[in-house]
């Protein structure tokens, strides 16, 4: 195992665990701790003023330091206290996936962090976005309710096979955006590539859409009232330019609904529009009034077209509660039902999330198959009759019968047996020497052995993924671009050192370094960075050296003019030192 369990990860499906890595904390550089510690300083000082409360409070509640990267060992003994944990992943995983770790309380935290060159915003998932964005909130219990409700909705929407490729896509530019020294020409071109695919989504799909309510609430929340917001989102509170920009008239403010689901989002610019939810219990209410939209809800026709188009594994439900996991590859219809359904390749049968003995993926191997409704003239459904009304129709044991439904299907073969749900409702006729056809159609024939006809007179849901999830081997996930590290040159290794010494001065840890001769040497030697002398300038003030400090202070001047860029963050760096000596 390459993490350390606890009782809540301990309740995670093994397929959800093939995401997980370990932190690898070590791998931490002193300039990734230096990003860290400006980030959430910066974000402490300002959030306190524009986020919602539950922030600063979560922080002290989820024990995530401004010191230091957060460890996920300490992460999670804090976090089993209000029932959640946390676990380490390799960047971008798929939305589903992604979703279902919440629907079992776990928060999915990308371990790597933002290089230096990126320390406002990037489009990476990163241990700043994960860790100081969305786990203070989640000490909220009405926050932390609706996180995990969204999870187990969202992790049941159909996707469509176009979603997986902008995923793919959107992962492969994150990642190298957020490499150094990428070259621009390939960071354009995938820009360009994510961007075609955005435009040529078609129909969005539930997954798409559900992304969307995600992004405008737990990514890009604002809560309180369109004229005094507070912000909750972890892509606003780990965005030390975004959470400011957010706050100006140059930003919409609108009043969030279900309607949010249509409004796309584009992850490598600033927001132009934010949705404001006047309280945390009213995201709960948007969520089930999307979710009586979805196909998990609503069934029928549109929702079996809806995993037909997906071309992934999914689950319909019919009426008597039996469940057909596979992958769907047609629909027959009557009057705009359903009237014979199919799958291809392995499928399996379930009743309220639990296989049928008998009925796995072994049993079903090629695909399944049934006719759907009601019987020819009988108004009364199959489901429905009682052990009397089965008789009178000839619908028992040790009986040939031709039973024909209201959609032409005709099922013509011997009964062996049936199947019946907790209620005493039959959910399966088993035939020997079976046909079915629809016309001149045979969609099974006796030769292929026994046939399963499945019982029931409409379909209630329709959702991704199998109903009992160890019914397939879903241990498929492999990554095909992993993030990439940053190349540590000697330059860099020397560079490292230096950040390293004033850490370990200001911890007091060694305080036998000279800080003169540091700065020195990263005047001399990196002309270009400006953190480590905002790090010198804080010792300095501390110390009340002014001259050192004032020396410093002049030389990051003209990092200023040279790389105007970087002039308000060298700016606020200052601020927050002389800040704290007032304080």
């Amino acid at each position: 195992m390459s993490y350390t369990s606890n009782y809540i990860l301990d309740k995670l499906p093994t397929h959800l665990k093939q995401y997980i890595k370990p932190q690898d904390y070590e791998d931490y550089t002193p300039i990734n701790q230096a990003v860290w510690r400006y980030v959430m300083r910066k974000n402490v000082d300002y959030l306190s003023k524009v986020a919602h409360t539950s922030y600063i409070d979560g922080l002290k509640k989820t024990g995530i330091s401004i010191e230091n990267i957060p460890n996920m060992y300490g992460m999670n003994r804090i976090l089993e206290e209000i029932g959640w944990a946390a676990v380490a992943v390799d960047g971008f995983i798929p939305p589903s996936a992604f979703m279902e770790f919440q629907a079992y309380n776990v928060l999915v935290i990308a371990s790597d962090i933002r290089q230096l060159g990126n320390i406002e915003y990037t489009p990476a998932p990163d241990i700043i976005h994960e860790g100081a964005g969305h786990a203070p909130i989640i000490a909220n219990p009405e926050y932390a309710e609706y996180l995990r409700r969204f999870g187990e909705i969202g992790c049941k929407a159909i996707s469509s096979g176009k979603d997986y490729e902008l995923y793919e896509a959107v992962r492969h530019l994150s990642i190298i955006k957020e490499a150094a020294g990428y070259d621009q020409k390939e960071i354009e071109k995938a820009e360009k590539h994510v961007e075609d695919l955005q435009n040529n989504m078609g129909e969005p799909s539930e997954m798409a859409l559900i992304r969307n309510l995600h992004w405008w609430t737990v990514e890009y929340g604002l809560i309180g009232t369109t004229e005094n917001p507070k912000i909750y989102g972890a892509g606003l509170l780990s965005s030390i330019g975004e959470s400011a920009w957010c706050m100006t008239n140059e930003v919409k403010k609108l009043n969030y609904s279900s309607e949010a689901a249509h409004k796309s989002f584009d992850i490598t610019q600033p927001q132009p529009q934010l949705f404001v939810t006047p309280d945390f219990a009213f995201l709960s209410q948007v969520l089930e009034e999307f979710a009586n939209t979805m196909a998990l809800r609503t069934g029928g026709l549109d929702g079996v077209n809806k995993l037909i188009d997906s071309k992934a594994l999914g689950t319909i439900e019919l009426s008597t509660g039996l469940q057909i996991s596979g992958v769907f590859s047609n629909v027959l219809t009557h009057k705009g039902k359903p009237s014979y359904i199919q799958t291809t390749g392995k499928t399996a049968l379930s009743y309220r999330e639990k296989e049928l003995v008998g009925h796995s993926t072994k049993h079903h191997a090629d695909g399944f198959g049934s006719p759907i409704g009601k019987l020819k003239g009988i108004n009364l459904a199959i489901e429905d009759m009682s052990p009397r009304d089965l008789k009178a129709y000839n619908i028992f044991e040790g009986q040939t019968i031709t039973l024909e439904f209201e959609g032409g299907i005709k099922v013509e073969g011997s009964i062996i047996t049936g199947t019946r749900n907790l209620k005493g409702e039959i959910v399966l006729i088993t035939f020997d020497n079976c046909t079915v056809t629809k016309e001149e159609t045979v969609l099974f024939s006796p030769e292929w052995g026994l046939y399963h006809m499945a019982v029931g007179e409409n379909i209630v849901s329709a959702f991704n993924g199998p109903a009992d999830l160890s019914s397939f081997d879903l241990i498929t996930h492999s990554i095909t671009e992993e993030t990439i590290k940053a190349k540590q040159t000697e330059a860099n290794t020397e560079l490292e050192k230096l950040y390293k010494q004033v850490r370990e001065f200001r911890e007091g840890i060694n305080t036998t370094i000279s800080r003169n001769k540091v700065f020195k040497e990263v005047k001399s030697n990196y002309p270009t960075d400006w953190l480590l002398p905002v790090e010198l300038y804080e010792l300095a003030k501390a110390n009340n050296d002014n001259d050192f400090a004032k020396e410093i202070v002049d030389h990051l001047e003209t990092v200023k003019q040279n790389n105007p860029k970087v002039g308000h963050l060298i700016d606020d760096g200052l601020e927050l030192v002389n800040k704290s000596l007032v304080a």
